[in-house]
């Protein structure tokens, strides 16, 4: 999830750092981690029919009632069961069963650059950090692993379905329903969405339409079309360690190009991140390779641009932006990662000007935590609120959230929530029409001794 570009935003003197060379370690993953499988669930036919379930009625041959005790001819079909250990498609088995032990894979492990004195961590500055540091500790670690696997599983199923005459109802539902069942949570009662779930709404972005846009309830549906191009970013928590990952859909390969430089912009980006590494370096990387693409549409050869008003961003707990940013255009900026940080690498790359605007309509909400309550007259504004900080918290929600809670008439509630500053509303961003926008977007963990790029996968 994107954050917004601050006016203020070009804070201090152009300096650089140097490049990083990395050693990357991949751990092979068991079938049982990644592996999804099609099937049933136990006790149950092919067709989803359960096995005990011969009812009294009327025999259909001689016309004569039955008493029940008469057995149903069975099929020939043989019984498929789910095998131990693995994934259905679409993924509803719970991590915890397929991780009995509850030790989850590592991320990509990335090594910093070796015969670096800075990397000793034994500056009065750095002490600073040291109980940042001390917090990622083995359940730090096992959270983010956890939350990591649940999202490439989730993906991977997603990635399967989001095809053209797909609705953007069904995706964001198999996404949701998908993340819950993984994660054991499914969030309906109070304070179960605050263990584990989702991190912010399920983002599905079309063509021009660059971030923030999920589908909310009675609103037109909206259908994938082939000449469409979809980013597809959502969020996994556990015990509020977000992980941050989105990827982008493109059936028609015209803008495979432009797909092809937005990735390599975002491993630039992961690639140049460590421990004392200045935004403006990272950002005038990736703004280098972002824009050394080019993607022909009607005939017409355009460069990919690198886009101005949104950045990546570190994540705090329970917080999925930070206050650090990372911009993907070379950015005048005294601000640099440190050790224990946890950034969301992303980046996005424009057919159009690179210049996002807020669009029409509601993508979430979010809790401002330092904004008092006091003011609040309406008492429908007064019970939200209280249904907000018992299951969201400052985790990010929309619309389709609260409602399955089963809140009804809140709509006044929210103006007035927002009015005060209480709740903050987030809106869809945009770029010209008749332009297309993509994004990809991995979490990196910033430990002692190595980077973790904890959302990595097979499939990106």
């Amino acid at each position: 999830m994107g954050s917004r570009t601050p006016d203020d935003h070009r804070r201090g003197p152009n300096e650089a750092s140097g490049d990083a060379a990395i050693g990357i370690t991949n751990p092979p993953k068991p079938a049982a981690a990644s592996g999804l499988i099609h099937g049933v669930l136990e006790g149950q036919d092919e067709d989803g029919d359960d096995d005990d379930d011969d009812k009294s009625g009327t025999d259909l041959i001689s016309g004569q009632p039955t008493d029940g005790k008469k057995k149903r001819k069975r099929s020939n079909k043989k019984k498929k069961k789910v095998p131990k250990g693995q994934q259905t498609i679409p993924p509803r088995v719970a991590l915890a069963s397929l991780f009995p032990n509850q030790q989850y894979l590592e991320g990509e492990i990335v090594e910093y650059t070796n015969g670096n004195d800075n990397l000793q961590r034994t500056t009065a500055e750095e002490l600073r950090h040291m109980s940042i540091v001390d917090s990622m500790d083995d359940e730090f670690l096992n959270d983010y692993r956890k939350a990591a696997e649940v999202h490439r599983q989730v993906r991977q199923y997603v990635q399967t379905i989001a095809k053209p005459g797909v609705s953007m109802s069904r995706l964001a539902e198999e996404i949701d329903d998908g993340v819950r069942a993984l994660t054991g949570h499914q969030g309906l009662e109070k304070g179960d969405a605050l263990k584990a779930g989702m991190g912010f709404p399920t983002g599905l972005c079309l063509n021009n339409v660059a971030a923030h846009w999920t589908p909310n309830p009675g609103a037109k549906e909206v259908i994938l079309q082939y000449d469409d191009v979809l980013k597809v970013d959502f969020g996994v928590h556990v015990n509020g360690r977000i992980v941050d990952s989105a990827f982008t859909v493109a059936s028609n390969p015209v803008y495979d190009p432009l797909l092809a430089a937005v990735k390599a912009a975002t491993n630039t980006g992961l690639k140049e991140a460590g421990i004392d590494a200045r935004m403006d370096h990272i950002s005038g990387a990736i703004q280098e390779v972002m824009e050394s693409y080019e993607v022909e549409l009607n005939r017409k050869t355009i460069p990919v641009k690198a886009v101005r008003s949104i950045t990546g961003h570190n994540i705090l707990r329970y917080k999925i932006h930070g206050d650090k940013q990372v911009p993907f255009v070379k950015t005048k900026t005294n601000q640099r990662m440190e050790e224990g940080d946890i950034f969301a690498i992303e980046t996005f790359g424009s057919t159009g000007k690179g210049y996002l605007r807020d669009d029409v309509g509601i993508y979430g909400y979010g809790r401002n935590e330092h904004a008092s309550a006091a003011g609040l007259h309406h008492a429908s504004a007064k019970s939200l609120l209280k249904t907000i900080d018992e299951n969201f918290g400052t985790l990010v929600f929309s619309r389709r959230y609260v409602e399955r809670l089963g809140v009804k008439n809140y709509h006044l509630g929210m103006r007035s929530l927002v009015s005060n500053g209480i709740v903050e509303s987030y809106a869809p961003l945009v770029d010209v029409p008749g332009t297309y926008v993509a994004q990809f977007e991995h979490t990196v963990l910033l430990r002692p001794n190595c980077k973790e790029v904890i959302s990595r996968g097979s499939d990106y």
